[in-house]
């Protein structure tokens, strides 16, 4: 009997700290961390329901799209995205629903977007994403502690030939091209941590 009350109450007590989904305001302020100051009051950003839901927060009036946290990763992962890239980034969303693994989701995509069923951007399209460690953000008021922000710059098909940039990087916070000659190819620039 004790050792069944034990495991109840171990049982609660996880139930009681596990991944909570934070307040749709938290959402939309961590959302923001990854958004230019001039795009965050009219960004469009998508979050998750008190249900766990994948929603629209707060529809947009700009050219940014954002999303908020993903609560049952550990840490902070918010980014925003050029519009231009939103049919990328939702296939990408459905598939990993699916239960597809990456390269499954990268030749999937590669696929459809030579065969013209997905759209991808006609212009150079920027994702930003702002990240922090587990311990250093609090997902009940949205504080964040030495948060760090990288930028990626999608170009389908580029290559370091048709760009001049390095395939690998070469120093910290050097733009260098990943994925070249794909769907995905996209210029990376990681600044130095602090």
């Amino acid at each position: 009997m004790k050792t069944k009350l034990l495991f109840f109450l171990i049982g609660a007590v996880g139930c009681a700290f596990g991944q909570t989904i934070p307040s749709a305001e938290v959402q939309i302020k961590t959302a923001l961390l990854a958004c230019p100051d001039e795009s965050k009051d009219k960004a469009m950003i998508y979050g998750y329901s008190p249900k766990g839901e994948f929603i629209v927060l707060r529809k947009g009036e700009n050219e940014l799209v954002c999303l908020a946290d993903d609560p049952n990763q550990p840490g902070l992962n918010v980014s925003c995205y050029h519009k231009s890239l939103e049919p990328f980034m939702a296939r990408g969303r459905e598939l990993k629903k699916e239960g597809k693994k990456y390269q499954e989701v990268f030749d999937i995509r590669e696929q459809e977007a030579k065969s013209g069923k997905l759209i991808l951007p006609k212009n150079p399209a920027t994702l930003l994403i702002y990240t922090a460690d587990k311990e250093k953000y609090n997902p009940l008021t949205g504080e964040v502690q030495d948060g760090y922000q990288r930028s990626v710059i999608y170009i389908p098909y580029a290559t370091g030939e048709s760009t001049g940039l390095p395939t690998k990087p070469i120093a910290p916070g050097m733009p260098w091209i990943m994925d070249q000659g794909t769907h995905r190819a996209h210029i990376m620039i990681d600044p130095p941590k602090k």
